[in-house]
């Protein structure tokens, strides 16, 4: 069982919306709510609030009660927005009602800002991505990119990350992005504890695909799973694509198809991003030198560490340590992250030891 709040918890408020999806609305609950820090006390507070106390329709055939008017955003660290069919002139013509943007003046300035599928036209239309990357379900991308086009958005992803601003596609994606949030401010294995709780992978990079044209192999057809997982138990060690093929019994060329339909990336990309991630462990819980922490994930030297590190988190190997660990030790300011994280993979597999031939 979970202890009290600690005092440092930080405090996400939900903006429930008429014509929500329950699956979304719960999800920052569900994430939020079981990330623990290693006493077992929570890491955030999450609350629920509407543009008025009272109920709000869903798009199934219930609707929920809400506490709390739209005065509680002024109390939050991070405003979660999920989806909701039935955002009238925001959806259909980029502009707030007048309710909603009476709710929104409550937010303080340097509030995380963070969407969930539909719920990006909320923040669109209040200005939050001009200038910025969003995304959204895959279904909705064009129009959402029609109704605002200073938006800069990328319909192939599953989440953007912009500092303080972070936008998710539909449904699942919402899981990944508050996930990969809980990394952001209190690192991997957070992370990975929260999501062993929640049942869910631990971690699905912003840069993967929203659609992967075969996530499930169909019957009698082989999957690259196989191959997945011998991966992951020797990152270390130089790979070549063959080898990952025979694994499954495969030309490099059907290997390397089918690994794209499954994942949605090639297998170099899906490497690159597994030993980053690796290395995001070792950086947040050793000490070891940078040409050790090298090794430990199959980049081979310092350089190429400092390379694909840079790629993926946007700062050095050591800047990230030095941050991640100063951020541990003292409180973060309300909306701030311990340490700057994009999402995009890197443009190819390393060309050092441990790419993929």
């Amino acid at each position: 069982m979970a202890m009290e709040p600690s005092p440092r918890t930080h405090r996400v408020v939900v903006l429930a919306l008429t014509g929500l999806l329950p699956f979304e609305l719960g999800i920052p609950h569900r994430i939020f709510g079981r990330a623990w820090d290693p006493a077992g006390r929570p890491l955030y507070t999450v609350l629920t609030c509407g543009t008025a106390p009272g109920p709000v329709r869903t798009d199934a055939d219930f609707a929920i009660h809400v506490e709390h008017g739209p005065e509680l955003l002024a109390t939050a660290d991070t405003v979660v927005v999920p989806a909701s069919h039935e955002l009238g002139p925001v959806h259909s013509e980029g502009r707030l009602t007048e309710e909603l943007a009476a709710a929104l003046a409550h937010v303080r300035p340097g509030t995380r800002m963070v969407s969930i599928c539909t719920g990006g036209y909320v923040l669109a239309a209040a200005g939050y991505l001009d200038g910025r990357p969003a995304t959204t379900h895959w279904a909705w991308a064009e129009h959402f990119q029609r109704t605002f086009p200073r938006v800069r958005v990328d319909a192939g992803v599953l989440y953007t990350d912009d500092g303080d601003v972070l936008t998710s596609a539909g449904v699942a994606a919402g899981i990944d992005l508050c996930l990969h949030i809980v990394r952001r401010d209190h690192g991997a294995a957070v992370a990975n504890d929260t999501a062993r709780r929640t049942v869910v992978p631990p971690h699905r990079e912003g840069g993967q695909a929203q659609f992967v044209a075969r996530p499930v192999p169909e019957p009698q057809q082989a999957s690259t799973s196989a191959a997945r997982a011998w991966v992951l138990d020797r990152l270390h060690e130089p790979l070549r694509l063959g080898d990952l093929a025979r694994q499954e019994a495969m030309s490099v060329r059907t290997f390397t198809r089918r690994f794209r339909e499954e994942s949605g990336v090639s297998p170099g990309e899906w490497i690159t991003a597994q030993r980053v991630e690796r290395a995001r462990r070792l950086l947040e819980r050793t000490e070891l030198p940078m040409e050790e922490v090298a090794r430990e994930t199959g980049f081979g030297t310092a350089q190429s560490l400092r390379k694909h590190v840079q790629a993926a988190l946007g700062v050095s190997p050591t800047a990230y340590r030095r941050t991640f660990r100063a951020a541990e030790a003292a409180p973060r300011a309300p909306g701030k992250a311990a340490v700057p994280d994009t999402v995009p993979y890197p443009d190819g597999p390393s060309v050092a030891a441990g790419s993929v031939h």
